[in-house]
């Protein structure tokens, strides 16, 4: 496993990190997810991501049962703040209020007295971005994180913040990123690289699209995540047969180069110096291992013209993924 540094922070993480989102907040067994912990330490991850709104607080507790076992300082833990955390429809948001009453209740369900990275979630429009700023600067000065990131912010979002927080507010961004979604590079990318904060992207892998699971014109496999997608269609952008068409071209580059289609997808993202980690999911240990082993391979000129000649027009065509993007946006907790 190799290692880079998060933004402007002192933090070294794995580039391939462990998530939680639809595994760990009650898509398996306590058990599972230990095994996948346990896993992620023994192939050298050292970052874990999280937030409070995944199953409502069900993740962050079960890694607060499984990882206060370990030394604190031998993981680093990210969470965020942003979410709807019960019935209550205005129990959500980045207000002064409700980041310092989420902020405690994640670190009781996570069992510890800091995570080192404290992420918004989303941009919250009904809060004046000086009072989220003010509210997670407050979280750092009171010892409760150690660092900032967000997640899906605009550019001019980012600038606002940066204007009032400084250039050394935020240390991290986490984009939806894959070799399908290519939009950060365009405008987020650059921004953040002029601010020193590193990318945290999500969904490298497409939900697992790029795992070449699913075939074109065929249904998906009964214990397929898209056979059971409970997001409101968030995996449904990706399952146009264009692109299934594309990504079953792809699985031959990648036994020519030696790799399977998770690992060179996972390279691919990690090509990028902007990336500090790529966060992957996994229900079983044997995909934490296989996923850990992309650290560190490197792609071919050629492999990625390769790569790009096989995803032409399919790559980045907003019209196809419309429907994914405001899936992201509205369901990814």
């Amino acid at each position: 496993m190799r290692y880079r540094k998060l933004g402007s922070s002192d933090l070294e993480v794995s580039e391939i990190s462990l998530g939680s989102w639809l595994t760990y907040s009650g898509g398996i067994e306590a058990e599972q997810t230990r095994a996948c912990t346990d896993a992620a330490f023994d192939a050298g991850i050292n970052f874990f991501d999280t937030a409070n709104v995944y199953g409502r607080g069900a993740a962050e507790t079960a890694w607060g049962d499984i990882l206060s076992q370990r030394p604190r300082d031998s993981y680093i833990l990210a969470t965020k703040v942003w979410g709807q955390m019960s019935d209550d429809p205005d129990d959500r948001g980045l207000s002064a209020d409700q980041i310092a009453k989420q902020i405690d209740a994640s670190l009781r369900r996570l069992q510890t007295d800091h995570v080192d990275l404290y992420q918004a979630h989303r941009f919250d429009p009904d809060v004046a971005v000086e009072e989220t700023v003010e509210a997670l600067q407050l979280v750092v000065n009171e010892g409760k994180a150690r660092y900032l990131g967000f997640s899906e912010w605009t550019a001019e979002q980012i600038e606002a913040a940066i204007e009032i927080g400084g250039p050394d507010l935020f240390v991290s961004s986490q984009p939806q990123y894959s070799m399908l979604w290519r939009a950060p590079e365009e405008e987020l990318f650059p921004l953040c690289a002029a601010n020193s904060i590193s990318q945290i992207v999500w969904s490298p892998l497409a939900q697992g699209v790029l795992t070449g699971k699913y075939e074109p014109g065929q249904p998906p496999p009964a214990d397929s995540r898209a056979a059971h997608d409970t997001m409101g269609g968030f995996i449904a952008g990706f399952m146009a047969d264009p692109i299934l068409e594309a990504v079953a071209r792809l699985g031959p580059i990648a036994d020519e180069a030696g790799l399977g289609p998770a690992q060179m997808a996972l390279a691919w993202v990690l090509r990028r110096p902007e990336l500090a980690s790529a966060i992957v999911g996994a229900s079983r240990p044997e995909q934490v291992h296989a996923n850990a082993a992309a650290s560190g391979v490197q792609l071919s000129p050629d492999l990625l013209e390769a790569i790009d000649a096989a995803l032409e027009n399919v790559a980045i065509t907003r019209p196809m993924l419309a429907p994914l993007a405001r899936a992201g946006i509205m369901h990814r907790g």
